[in-house]
Order: structure tokens, then sequence, then C-alpha cells
């Protein structure tokens, strides 16, 4: 598990109106170290030349020393026959003396494949070019050299047929650099090119593309490459990945991430001359992180950096195992043929703790598609202790009666529970089945709840606007300058307002204050919701979510679990979170269900170090799992920059 943080001076290097090479755009760059110096090299496009075409724009590749922006200036513009039309996307590294950048060379307009290959040049001290190469006779991108000799040999990692996908990701070998000059070496090469290569696309609709020049680790050559969802689309994802390949043979892959590292969310990213793009080119380890560089919306030159030990631990881990281990013997609850009203799903379960006692709330739903909440306990947290035969909470308004049909869903759905002073605020899911789902509160005395005095609930209200879709709440257990906090999901995204009071009288969450969204083509990317309600931890506020997405070749959507962190002081300050899930549907019982392929949590117990959660599995069973409470706080509190 891993978190990324994007570097707080983004973009590092932007385009200059007054300066006509990069008056457009600045983007994917690629760091180098000079002795003490780390210099960025990186795209500049200028405007159209409109003496040779009104849309001709024409790149060159700029040079800067870091946070030193006044230096920046060109390193290698268009000279040559099969470069006159541009220099994109350099890739630099410093071999046996000498700087190799390897580039996109443009060589015809209009552009067509045969025009886009790679080029070269080699510099002795970044200042000025010695030498400029034709490298690939055919179309091909994104080239880049690993940094030392693999057994004696030079290796390349690069893009045949760029332009042409399917692409390949392919890779060369040589016993003299100069062999990578000679168009017959190519020529040789190409007759066996599957032999050279490496399938990095999930499916035929994705594309892949070299992204930064390979770093060494003690585990491997770790490569972070360019992954592109949906890339025959007019709805393309771009993103990022990273593998691991064997030190000795860059052929045989140890590991990779199993979904995108990182895709377009700020808005250097989100719109430029190019929007919704963020492309890697570059990567330096830094201490204990991995700082990537990356193009934003072909305009910006960014950075971003994470954990490289937590990478490395990810990309390495034999199949998924996430951060929760399961109880052996889950599910801890499961439907009661004999009970009508729990004869088909118990589910999605909200917890309390008093006087070493774990209070279980959950869903339950008969044939007939009702829900209503059942009661169960638990001393050591896994085993239950007591299950109460009726239903503690059922439908009693009229915005929760079933008005679909006898056998339309509707109810009283997924609880969740906070204690504020001596009262319990249950905010839950109510549905007649018609109209959209509302957040319903009712309140309990304490009690009253560890005396089963289930009669004691108050009439239950509607807290969310009419006609709005609006599920998944919590009245937050912390404050705001003194004013309370209710968390809800409105669509797609979570939601903040700020409560007058809690008393409830005609008080409708009426804002929105987006406080997290979906990522798009990440594993959270369709839709987001909490889980319990925030933990308050030394660190800030802990909130549990759950995150859907629909991966392809998977007819249902996938229901995980991620992590964030917020402000103790500001509780909707987003600090950080999960870059993937920390758990996953994985067992039969989470897989196959009322809903198949589906954890959701709405509650969670903090004992010493270990934080348990409660969990609906595939809508049908109540699991349990833990993971130690340090270890994720840890991971959420890493100091990136």
């Amino acid at each position: 598990m891993y978190i990324l943080d994007r570097n707080p001076n983004n973009p590092i290097i932007s385009p200059k109106a007054s300066v006509s090479w990069r008056d457009l755009s600045t983007c994917n760059p690629c760091p180098i170290k000079v002795g003490d110096t780390k210099m960025i090299l990186f795209r500049a496009i200028s405007r159209a030349d409109r003496l040779e075409a009104t849309d001709l724009t024409r790149s060159t590749i700029g040079i800067v020393e870091e946070n030193e922006p006044q230096s920046a200036r060109v390193l290698v513009e268009p000279s040559e026959e099969w470069d006159k039309y541009g220099c994109e996307d350099p890739r630099v590294t410093y071999m046996d003396g000498k700087y190799y950048i390897f580039y996109t060379a443009l060589s015809g307009y209009p552009l067509a494949p045969e025009h886009i290959k790679v080029g070269l040049a080699i510099s002795r001290d970044l200042k000025s070019i010695d030498e400029k190469h034709l490298i690939t006779p055919f179309n091909a991108k994104a080239m880049s050299l690993f940094p030392e000799k693999i057994n004696g040999k030079y290796w390349l990692a690069l893009n045949a047929f760029t332009d042409k996908p399917p692409v390949k990701f392919s890779f060369a070998s040589a016993d003299s650099f100069e062999d990578f000059f000679d168009p017959e070496y190519w020529n040789e090469w190409m007759k066996n090119i599957n032999d050279h290569s490496i399938e990095l696309r999930r499916d035929d609709s994705e594309h892949v593309e070299v992204g930064a020049p390979p770093v060494k680790t003690d585990q491997g050559w770790l490569l972070i490459y360019s992954h592109i969802q949906q890339y025959f689309t007019n709805n393309k994802i771009f993103g990022f990945e990273a593998v691991l390949l064997n030190s000795e043979n860059p052929l045989e892959l140890v590991g990779r991430t199993r979904s995108a590292i990182a895709t377009p969310e700020e808005s250097y990213e989100r719109y430029g001359y190019i929007p919704n793009v963020i492309f890697p080119t570059g990567a330096l380890i830094e201490g204990d992180n991995l700082e990537i560089y990356y193009g934003g919306g072909d305009t910006t030159s960014n950075s971003m950096r994470l954990n490289l030990v937590d990478l490395l631990a990810t990309i390495t881990e034999s199949e998924f195992s996430g951060l929760f281990e399961r109880y052996e013997h889950n599910p801890i609850l499961e439907p009661k043929a004999k009970h009508e009203w729990e004869a088909q799903a118990v589910f999605n379960p909200a917890t309390l703790e008093f006087d070493g006692t774990i209070h279980i709330i959950y869903r339950a739903m008969s044939y007939d598609n009702t829900s209503v909440m059942g009661y169960a306990t638990s001393n050591d947290g896994v085993s239950i202790d007591y299950r109460h035969p009726e239903p503690v909470y059922v439908p009693r308004e009229d915005f929760e009666m079933k008005k679909s049909g006898p056998n339309g869903f509707s109810g009283c759905e997924d609880p969740r529970l906070t204690v504020i002073g001596d009262t319990i605020y249950m905010c839950y899911t109510a549905y007649n089945g018609v109209e959209p789902p509302r957040v319903a509160v009712t309140t309990i005395s304490v009690n009253d709840f560890t005396n089963n005095n289930w009669d004691a609930w108050s009439t239950p209200v509607l807290i969310s606007p009419e006609g709005i879709d609006d599920k998944d709440a919590c009245i937050h257990p912390g404050v705001i300058d003194g004013q309370n906090i209710v968390l809800h999901r409105i669509t797609h995204h979570l939601c903040a307002d700020i409560l007058h009071n809690l008393e409830f009288k005609n008080e409708f969450v009426d804002s929105c204050i987006d406080v997290m969204g979906p990522r798009m083509g990440m594993w959270d990317g369709e839709k987001l919701g909490i889980a319990g309600p925030p933990i308050e931890t030394d660190q800030g506020w802990l909130q549990i979510y759950h995150g859907v997405a629909h991966p392809k070749g998977n007819e249902r959507s996938v229901y995980a679990i991620g992590a964030a962190l917020f402000d103790k002081d500001n509780p909707l300050k987003l600090l950080s979170r999960t870059a993937e899930a920390i758990m996953i549907p994985q067992t039969h019982y989470e897989k196959n269900g009322v809903v198949s392929t589906v954890v959701f949590p709405c509650g969670a117990i903090v004992r010493g170090d270990n934080l348990i959660i409660y969990y609906g599995g595939a809508d049908k069973v109540v699991g349990v799992a833990k993971t130690s409470l340090a270890h994720l706080l840890d991971i959420l509190t890493r100091k990136l920059y």
C-alpha cells in the first residue's frame, strides 16, 4: 500500500508567453543529476509558424536547472532532415561520460506514422550537443537507455510502432553502443520483435508507452510507464503504472502494479493544450522516496512522490493480500431462514463498543426485499455472543414504506452510528422504492441502547433534500468552529454540510461541500462513500471508505475499501489517501451473493493497535477483518515533500 503526494510547487515548469520557443507548452520533463545539481530536460512547444502552416507548432528540447527558472534555454532543436519538424519528449541517461538524450523525431508534415521515429542527441556537458543520430528506421517513440550495462551489453527500452497500435513494449541490447546507429541492426532485430517484447496491456482496449528511464533498485529495474485506458475512444484515461524487471534480464517480469498509480486530478492535469493527460517521462530516487516527473495536460512539467519501499512491496506481492486480515471463521453473521425478516441477507453492519461489548446493528433483508435492522453483540470482536430474534428497527414513516410493488426494494438501509454525549445518532438510507433514496436520522440514548430498549428510537426525520439521490451518511464525531458536520454522498462524491444544531427540526442538508471524489481510471473511479464515521487519532481523522470501479471483463462493479486521513483541526481538509485499495473482494462470500464482488463496511472498532472493521460481503453476509492501526497511519502520514 502507498500514498502519493504531488509536489506543492507544481507546476515546476510552465509556458512563458514572452519566450517564443516555450510560449505554448513546457511538458514531459526528465531529470538528471549533474554533481549536486539537478537539471531537467523538457519538451517545449512554440506557437505555429504562420509562414509555414497555421497549425504547425514546433517542439524543441529545453533544459533548466531546478529552482533556477531563469536558466531555461534550448538544448536540442531541429537540425536534420529526420527531425526538422520537431524534437519531442526527451529521456536522458548518463553513461560512459556522456549524456544520451533519446527523443521523438518528426520528419514530415502533415504527420504520419512513418514521420515519427526515435532520434538521439549526445552531449558531454549538457551545454551543447556533440552528435545527433537517427536511431529507428521504423515508427517508434519513447526510447530510453538503461543507466548501466547488463551482462556486458547496452540495453534500451522502446515502443515500436507506437502510432500503429497495438504497440510493442520492447527492449534492445548490443555489445557496442554504435550498433544502435546501424539500420541493419534494427532490420535483424525486427525479424524477432516478439522475442524482444513484453505485454503490459491488460486488454486490447489499452495502450502503453515507455515512460521514465529505468531506475535501478535492490529488487530489479523499475520502469514507470504510461498506461492509457479506453485508448480507442474519445474518453481516454491517461495514467501511469510501474513494472519491475529482472536485474539480469529485463525481459523477465518480477512484478507490476495492479492498477493505475495516478490519473489526472489537479487542474494543471485536467486542463491544458491536451486536457486530462498525465504522462511520465522521468524518475529519480530521493532518499526513501521515488520522485516521478510528468507532463500535465501536455502543458506543464510536474512531479509527485511516493515511498519506494511501499511501492516495491506492493509490486512484488505474488497476489493481492491487502492491509486487512480476515477472521478465519468468516462470515460471522449469515441469513436465518427461520426469521423471515432476515432470511435473504444480513449485511452492512454499524458498530459501537461499550464496557468491552461490541454492539452490531446490521441491515437485514427479507425475500420481499424489505430492509430492517438486526442486532448482535460480540465480546472478543469476532464471535457472536448474542443475536436478537426480532428486528430492532423497522420502517415506520411514509418515506421508507414500500411503494414499488410487493417485491420492490424498500426500507431502512446501511446504518452508521455516532455517539455524541449520551446520545447515539443513527443515520441510514431511507428508501420507498419509487423516489430517490434519502438520508434519515434517528436517536436513542446510550442507556436505552445498551439495555436493548428498542422502543426508545426517536421518530426518524429526513435531513436530505427531496428528489436527490443521497446516502452513505453519518454525523461526524468532530466539529468545525463549534458546529457539527454531517457526511453524506451525493451521486458519486463524498460531501459534507455544516449543521446549526443536532435537534433536526427542519434541518436539511442543503449543500455539498466536496470532500473527496472518484479518481477516474483508478480502483475508486466510479463512485465512493464513507464506511463508518471517521475515527479520531493523534494524526488526524481516519476515514475508511468504499470505492467502486467497473473493471473490464467484469459484468459487475467491484466495491473495495480504501483509507483517507483528514486534518485533526479541520476535519474536511484531506491530508492523504491510499492510492490502492486496502481490501478487495477475494473470498467466495465476498464474490458471490445478492450483489457480487462487494466488501462494504459501515462500522469499525479500535482495540489497542487493532483496527477492526465490520463489513457486508456480497450484500449477503457479515464479515470482520483487522489491521494494525499504527501501520495504516504510518503509510498515510509518510513525509514525501
